[in-house]
């Protein structure tokens, strides 16, 4: 199912470009234990079977939480999924995401993820920075990134990535270490970083958008569910039929707790969209009308 998405090299290994993200699998909020976690563990290993082998995950979700059930359902990973974390954030007791960026808190993330995923080297590590929760904010990464680019000469880490990042952030942090991808917010009514998804396709850098569907609510238009009718597909499934159709370089990571609704994102990797049907789809959302 996942390989009809196509694929992209990424961290040394060519993945299926529709993946899955493991947020959802925490409790509300992305805080505490899920409502039922064996369908979080069922829902990790159909995703795997299904075909997907790319993964994203943090250990401030929860926290420890999607971690530890990744471990519990995929662990020795025999199908070898390109796992993807990022540090930069913590919880406190009540739920609240605070920063977590001086180099010592990056370094104590690691060792985090590390023992709670239960792997000697971590894929793919992403520095999240701050800004605000959608959109990122100027300022230089150097230092942070350099923690983290010590860690990986260490052998902890074997990819390194930015999340929600600008242009010149990106551009900084190349200059201390490869970045094998970027995740920002993007999606069919958010498209902020058209430009970047453009300058990493030309780089060969992975984009994989964050809150693909909408954000904290699932983008919600007549003319998308209009579209989404003609073509016989969902609304939502529709919505990353057209992130698919970016750009080649763009990696899917919807993410649910349930295996009917993974279901559902997975069949998005077949939805055929015609360039009629892609042209109307491109007039949808604020930004799309205002460009």
């Amino acid at each position: 199912m996942t390989q009809a998405a196509g694929t992209f090299p990424f961290a040394g290994r060519t993945v299926n470009r529709m993946g899955y993200g493991a947020m959802q699998l925490a409790g509300p909020g992305v805080f505490g234990p899920p409502r039922d976690p064996q369908e979080a563990i069922a829902v990790l290993r159909e995703a795997v079977a299904s075909g997907v082998n790319h993964i994203d995950t943090s250990d401030f979700y929860g926290p420890h939480v999607t971690n530890r059930l990744i471990r519990e359902a995929l662990h020795p990973y025999p199908d070898k999924p390109v796992i993807v974390t990022k540090v930069g954030a913590r919880r406190d007791a009540g739920g609240a995401w605070l920063p977590a960026q001086e180099p010592a808190e990056l370094t104590s993330a690691i060792h985090d993820n590390l023992r709670n995923l239960g792997v000697d080297v971590l894929d793919v590590v992403n520095l999240r920075l701050m800004g605000d929760i959608h959109r990122p904010a100027d300022g230089s990464v150097g230092r942070r990134f350099e923690a983290l680019a010590a860690l990986q000469q260490q052998g902890l880490i074997r990819h390194l990535g930015l999340s929600n990042a600008t242009s010149a952030q990106v551009a900084e942090a190349r200059g201390i270490a490869a970045v094998a991808c970027v995740q920002n917010h993007y999606n069919l009514v958010h498209r902020a970083d058209d430009a970047l998804i453009d300058e990493l396709a030309g780089l060969g850098i992975a984009y994989v958008p964050f809150f693909p569907l909408g954000g904290f609510a699932p983008i919600a238009s007549e003319q998308l569910s209009a579209v989404a009718a003609q073509i016989s597909s969902t609304p939502m499934q529709t919505a990353l039929a057209w992130l698919l159709r970016r750009a080649p370089n763009v990696l899917l990571i919807p993410g649910t707790s349930s295996r009917a609704h993974l279901r559902e994102n997975l069949a998005a990797a077949d939805v055929v969209l015609s360039d009629d049907v892609l042209a109307r789809l491109d007039t949808i959302g604020p930004e799309a009308r205002s460009a």
